[in-house]
């Protein structure tokens, strides 16, 4: 899995890398290279990323329960 993001993340900076390049030398297929990339950040690389991080974690330990109750029980 972590070669895919590595791998992934390097080919999405490449093209955003390009995309600007081309746009910089006057053609307009750079800014659609630019959002292609960008788009690929947000809903192909951040996906992937957040379920590698956190796939054997417990949910719990994210939410703020414990915190709840003891504001619950201070406020009494």
């Amino acid at each position: 899995m972590k070669f895919v993001l590595r791998f992934l993340l390097i080919v999405i900076i490449g093209t955003l890398t390009y995309g600007f390049y081309v746009k910089n030398n006057g053609d307009t297929n750079g800014e659609i290279i630019i959002g292609i990339s960008v788009l690929a950040i947000a809903f192909i690389f951040m996906p992937i990323f957040i379920y590698h991080r956190y796939k054997n974690k417990n949910i719990k330990d994210f939410t703020f329960e414990k915190f709840r109750k003891d504001l619950e029980e201070r406020s009494k």
